[in-house]
């Protein structure tokens, strides 16, 4: 009877160690919503150590605890508080607000001209066709180009502000003059363009040796397309800058892609970061000139692809000058 007695009691005190057992007083682990997002690796690991101890664990005594000599009590050495940071006024804004030019009233008579067509008209809210002729700051008898012209709504308005004595070359390559082509023969039929010539060049050796010492090269909406097309804009932007004269200008209007994105919504937005045109135009030997932001829209947010038409994007101007 003592023998069975002992036994009782030896099994009773393991089933109260067993049942008294603390819980787990480690960090508590996400809930599964959040181990989602973990590597594999990591949700086994955290569903294991959630599994109830085991048959063999809670058979187990534990282990007797092990005689420790009390810690003396010290006091933690006083730690200077930082100070906090400046409060400052405002925030910089990431994006560059609208900023519209002063437009001469030559210019402005240019764009209100009356046998200008009514497609173009439509455009004029959203490219202000004003405030670009009055950034290029041409004058009467200049020779200018275009780079991928299109229709040629802009090369009209290059035409208008150079003038019977100027020149000017549109230029297109095979793939855009395949679309645009007719619609620029018949703007060459007016009057105001005589002074205008249609070249279908390569892009990357877009105009021909008569188009030299030129005044401006221009190229609007359509810096971006030279990456859809492959075309090799060193070798384009090095062609530029031998046409032009010293001190030329070679400016270029496109839409904004975000910081980071260099040359990859190329062609599915149809947008380009600014810098990437910054730092490859520069590499061509140019300086670079002034920008502006009549063309700006800081609530873009350039994730939408752009058809040149909707005049809502966020668009840069740049100026570079051959010195």
């Amino acid at each position: 009877m003592g023998k069975a007695f002992l036994t009782g009691c030896v099994v009773t005190i393991l089933a109260c160690v067993a049942c008294g057992e603390e819980p787990h007083k480690g960090p508590i682990f996400p809930d599964h919503t959040v181990l989602a997002n973990y590597p594999a690796e990591t949700r086994a690991a955290s569903a294991t150590e959630r599994q109830p101890p085991s048959v063999e664990a809670a058979e187990a005594p534990p282990p007797a605890p092990a005689m420790t000599r009390p810690v003396e009590a010290r006091a933690e050495p006083a730690v200077e508080a930082p100070s906090p940071a400046p409060v400052r006024d405002f925030e910089p804004d990431p994006r560059p607000k609208a900023a519209p030019l002063d437009v001469p009233a030559d210019v402005a008579a240019l764009v209100e001209a009356i046998d200008r067509y009514d497609s173009d008209r439509d455009l004029d809210g959203g490219r202000h066709p004003g405030e670009l002729l009055a950034f290029l700051e041409l004058s009467r008898g200049m020779k200018v180009a275009e780079l991928m012209a299109g229709r040629g709504y802009t090369t009209e308005l290059l035409a208008r502000r150079v003038g019977p004595s100027g020149k000017v070359w549109a230029q297109n390559p095979s793939a855009v003059a395949k679309a645009t082509s007719r619609a620029l023969n018949e703007r060459l039929g007016k009057t105001v363009m005589e002074n205008t010539v249609a070249v279908q060049r390569p892009a990357d050796d877009p105009l021909p040796d008569e188009a030299s010492d030129l005044d401006a090269v221009v190229s609007v909406l359509a810096y971006h397309d030279a990456v859809g097309l492959g075309v090799d804009r060193d070798k384009m932007n090095k062609a530029v800058f031998e046409a032009l004269k010293p001190g030329g200008e070679y400016v270029i209007v496109d839409h904004s892609a975000s910081p980071g994105r260099g040359t990859k919504d190329a062609k599915r937005l149809h947008r380009i970061e600014e810098s990437t045109v910054v730092t490859e135009v520069l590499r061509a030997g140019f300086q670079k000139g002034p920008s502006a932001a009549f063309l700006r829209n800081p609530d873009d947010g350039r994730d939408g692809a752009e058809d040149d038409r909707s005049g809502t994007s966020d668009r840069f101007v740049l100026k570079f000058i051959r010195p």
